[in-house]
């Protein structure tokens, strides 16, 4: 089952917590025409009938678990709903799936919605989960459900594009294949989406945590750098990529094959970028922001490919002067003084002091480090001020947070990403449990139960261990980085030991005990964290603290034409005499920032689990599955959550479902709900200490309790269905009989009536009309019309096939024998008296066409058919130039003539353009069409021949609405074969029939004198 809000599991306030671990596709969605209070009870009813299954599916609320302090009974209820294809499973506060499940996340976000909206406060939802379990994927989908759910405006909809294009952006410039994931985000996210009262996103913020810099210049093996570069190396368009001096082929930049799988099959670089591209015009990036952010982009991997050599002396020199070209615009002699020398305050002036090999390679790589670090931040500045609410209605604005940060890391090796990225976890889950204890606190405190002390793992401790002032970890880290002297990532360790060697949650080589000491080695420190044991290597924590870029390369950026790197690199930077926070500070306090961020917001939490690590259906892995549920806190949620009472719903939600139990409260309770639910419990016997009753809820404090209950409610409800239903069917069927006999008694009724009727009128029907008869001659006017509509005549000419009107329709008759000779005498009109052969054509009777549908091509029928077929007749159409005679189809549409040739129109000609047509007096079958023709690409007038001249000239004066455009000419008919140029028809009796081309160019018409024959 879905779950749609889950607020009355925790209080008044339906947002405090709401906890959605990903399973597999979600089976419900958010039903929008609902109101909140509906939907909350829906769902509140369906998790109710889903316990009388909880043997076979197991549990879908987690609270409700007997055994809720073990993690066995936890993982076979998640193994039990995960078989069975019901991924969604919740913590009371919470709702449970494995992997990713769009549905679940439109369902959250909906209600985060409308709490927002009907109680005008702000929210966010906090989205973690290991590497590859689906949270970016989960942000994107709450945040495209926002996109379209809103409302739509110019101004929304630009908000709208802004804030869901920023996604492949970022997921560009801050994502990269790792070892668990081909889309990791290798930085954390928060995103404020801004609405209005009406609920109309106005704008957003974004920021962003701990960049994973030391990528750009090192990847392990199976890794890759971040997409972007990949991107427009494989994607670039190749005046871009010559603009920029680069190569189609990854493997030229050393920064890009460490990993060794610049290729990935999951991965369409090509097709991203033209995304990254069409996302940057639309977040309003000009075309020379865009072209200086790829410049800096193609100028990290030059500067990759810098290589330093020895000289005499053993000083380093750069080998390959060539790159330096396409470095940022920077003169060659800057840059390459700036990577291979450091500049030092010697009193009152300054020293340039020559790098080593090493030193230079350092300096390079710092220096590639801070361009992509500086950049990716005014990157993230740029798409703020894209997002920057500009209504100036919306006075009143209301917050949703979204949280895609990083999951809790435990590697092979584990070194300074992941000691920061596992701190931020603890101060989350700190943070986490805080919020879920403060919201059971003030529901029991609303509810006027007493609050009892809840036992869990407080993880201050371990906080405290990493954070704590003075005598913290990462004091320690801040002191050794900053004092004089030779400070090594060993000496760091041994002052660990001497500060902090007592503390039960740390431990190192020299610290352990024996068998303890074969689990480290010597440069090794291991925390116990909340989510278990990690054991971090020291080497690289005190370079990856620092983080420190030599002054002169600084200096050195500050000579470059780049507008970006300008901005990044500002010349009014302080120098380094004032030494800059360390990155482990930078980062402690900016999760202080995001602390008061997220305690001043409503919390709802997306948990994302992956059941497997090859990424296969239906495999559950029970180690992985448990090291997630483990590292995610769900255990200690869950022992807050049972600490009090496991179950408690509203009074009226209870007593709708069980009060079958109690005969007083059974079928309808009159009284208050409170009322009817302590007469429903002293009924069923309830124990003291098994309940407590609130000011508005009903608390149960085990699910025995809960269970005996609702089996006993299904006991009861079989019972009873069973006497209800012979009820119910005997009163149905006495219903429904009672029913058909009126309505027969009726119709019998009526039908007497009619046949009275009938009768009297035919005994009256050659009287004139009257009440009596009138029905019936509507009856016998009605059945004649009828019987004609299906018996038409099948030519307008056809005198002798209508159908003999009764009696009583005299006058019709007279009128269709005006009709048929009103039609004779169009067709006598035209041609008799006129031309030779007429009188042979009248004993030939007319018909509806003379070219069947199946014999028209059928792309020549799907393009007239929409203008109805009137009729076609064969014809033999002559060329204008040189009078080639050609077989063709003539074909009338009700608004066009069309000559056809086999599967192509050759000529389309208008009614509204027919100026006429002329046929000779003799006996021939000729007949020219005459068009209107004024422009010279435009086809002239039609030479035709027709077997069927009077059957074809009648159809079209008639469909055309042109009876008098038919001439009968003598002699000659001159023609138009273009605008300018006219030709001849001459026409002549003769002893045989004959069609030519004489010396004159005119076409003889030869046909045999039929006055004279006959």
């Amino acid at each position: 089952a879905g779950v749609s809000n889950l607020g009355d599991w925790f209080g008044p306030q339906r947002t405090i917590t709401c906890y959605l671990l990903l399973l597999f596709p979600c089976l419900i969605a958010p039903v929008a025409t609902q109101s909140l209070e509906e939907r909350c009870n829906r769902i509140l009813r369906n998790m109710e009938a889903s316990l009388t299954a909880r043997d076979r599916v197991g549990i879908q609320d987690f609270v409700l678990l007997d055994a809720y302090t073990s993690e066995s009974a936890f993982l076979d209820n998640l193994r039990k709903r995960f078989h069975e294809n019901l991924i969604y499973v919740g913590a009371s506060c919470a709702a449970c799936s494995l992997k990713f499940n769009e549905t679940s996340h439109y369902a959250l976000a909906d209600n985060v919605f409308r709490t927002m909206l009907s109680e005008f406060n702000n929210h966010f939802i906090l989205i973690s989960g290991e590497s590859g379990a689906g949270k970016t994927e989960a942000s994107k989908k709450i945040l495209q459900f926002y996109a379209v759910s809103c409302p739509s405006t110019k101004l929304l909809n630009n908000v709208r594009d802004r804030l869901l294009l920023s996604n492949p952006v970022l997921e560009a410039f801050g994502n990269a294949k790792t070892l668990k994931n081909d889309n990791s985000s290798r930085f954390g996210k928060y995103m404020d989406i801004q609405f209005d009262h009406r609920g109309g996103a106005v704008g957003g913020h974004i920021l962003s945590y701990l960049l994973e810099k030391s990528r750009v210049v090192h990847q392990n093996h199976g890794e890759r750098n971040f997409h972007i570069f990949y991107q427009l190396v494989e994607g670039g368009e190749e005046d871009l990529l010559r603009w920029l001096g680069l190569e189609r082929n990854c493997k030229n930049y050393r920064y890009l094959v460490q990993g060794d799988c610049a290729k990935v099959s999951s991965i369409n670089d090509k097709s991203d970028w033209k995304t990254v591209q069409k996302a940057l015009s639309v977040i309003d990036f000009s075309e020379s922001d865009t072209e200086h952010l790829f410049g800096i982009i193609a100028s990290v991997l030059h500067l990759g490919n810098l290589k330093f050599e020895a000289d005499a002396r053993g000083y380093a020199t750069i080998k390959n002067n060539q790159e330096t070209h396409w470095l940022l615009g920077i003169p060659n002699q800057v840059l390459q003084q700036g990577l291979t020398h450091r500049k030092i305050e010697a009193k009152t002036e300054e020293v340039l002091s020559p790098f080593s090999v090493e030193h230079a390679v350092y300096a390079r790589d710092a220096l590639a480090k801070a361009i992509y670090g500086r950049t990716f931040n005014w990157l993230v500045n740029k798409i703020n001020e894209s997002l920057v609410n500009q209504s100036e209605s919306s006075s009143t604005k209301m917050v949703v947070g979204l949280l895609d940060i990083y999951g809790f890391e435990v590697f092979s090796v584990n070194s300074f990403e992941q000691f920061c990225i596992n701190y931020c976890n603890e101060k989350l889950q700190q943070l986490f449990i805080q919020l879920t204890l403060k919201s059971e606190q003030e529901e029991y405190e609303l509810e006027g139960i007493e609050w009892e002390p809840v036992p869990y793992f407080n993880n201050k401790i371990i906080c405290d261990l990493v954070e704590e002032k003075f005598r913290g970890i990462i004091s320690l880290l801040d002191e050794e980085c900053l004092r004089p002297g030779e400070a090594t990532d060993l000496t760091f360790l041994e002052k660990m030991e001497e500060k902090i060697g007592g503390h039960p949650h740390f431990v190192t080589h020299k610290l352990a005990d024996k068998n303890t000491r074969k689990t480290l080695e010597r440069g090794d420190f291991r925390l116990l964290h909340y989510a278990g044991e990690v054991t971090y290597c020291v080497v690289g924590f005190l370079d990856k603290n620092n983080d420190l870029l030599y002054r002169s390369g600084k200096e050195v950026m500050q000579h470059s034409k780049n507008a970006i790197i300008k901005h990044c690199f500002p010349s009014s930077e302080p120098d380094n005499k004032k030494r800059p926070e360390t990155v482990v500070t930078q980062f402690k306090n900016s999760l202080v920032g995001l602390t008061e961020i997220l305690t001043s917001k409503e919390p709802w939490y997306v948990r994302c689990i992956k059941p497997n690590e090859s990424k296969q259906p239906a495999k559950f892995d029970d180690v992985l599955v448990r090291h997630q549920v483990k590292y995610l806190g769900l255990m200690e949620h869950l022992r807050v959550r049972r600490a009090g009472f496991a179950y408690r719903r509203k009074y009226e939600i209870f007593l709708q479902r069980y009060k079958a139990l109690c005969p007083d409260t059974w079928p309808n309770w009159k009284g208050t709900p409170a009322e009817g639910v302590r007469c429903l419990i002293k009924h069923l016997g309830y124990k003291t200490d098994e309940y407590k009753l609130g000011r508005t809820k009903i608390f149960i404090r085990h699910p025995r309790t809960l269970f005996a209950t609702e089996d006993a409610f299904q006991v009861c409800k079989h019972h009873n269905s069973s006497r209800v239903f012979v009820q119910t069917a005997t009163k149905i069927e006495n219903c429904w009989r009672g029913l058909m006999a009126r309505k027969e008694r009726e119709r019998r009724a009526w039908a007497v009536k009619v046949i009275k009727k009938f009768i009297k009128g035919f005994m009256t029907r050659n009287q004139p009309a009257c009440i009596d008869n009138s029905e019936y001659l509507a009856y016998v006017r009605q059945n004649y019309l009828t019987r004609l509509k299906e018996n038409l005549p099948k030519s307008v000419l056809d005198m002798d096939s209508w159908l003999t009107p009764p009696p009583i329709l005299k006058e019709v008759n007279e009128l269709f024998m005006f009709l048929k000779n009103a039609l004779a005498m169009t067709v006598l009109s035209m041609f008799k008296g006129k031309k030779e052969n007429y009188p042979l054509s009248v004993c030939r009777p007319f018909v509806d066409t003379r070219i069947a549908l199946e014999d028209i091509n059928l792309k020549v029928l799907q393009t007239i058919q929409h203008e109805h077929l009137k009729y076609g007749v064969p014809v033999v159409k002559y060329d204008r130039n040189g009078f080639r005679p050609r077989l063709r189809q003539l074909i009338f549409t009700q608004e066009a003539a069309y000559l056809v040739e086999e599967t192509k129109i050759k000529q389309r000609i208008d009614f509204t353009s027919l100026k006429g047509v002329s046929v000779s007096n003799l006996s021939d079958n000729f007949l020219i069409l005459h068009v209107t023709c004024d422009d010279i690409k435009q086809k002239g007038d039609l030479v035709l021949q027709c077997d069927f001249l009077y059957e074809a000239l009648t159809n079209l004066s008639f469909i055309a609405d042109k009876q008098s455009c038919v001439k009968v000419v003598q002699g000659s008919v001159r023609f138009d074969i273009q605008p300018g140029r006219e030709g001849f028809v001459d026409f002549k009796s003769g002893q045989e029939s004959m069609v030519y081309r004489a010396k004159n160019g005119h076409l003889m018409v030869v046909s045999v004198d039929r006055k004279s024959n006959s």
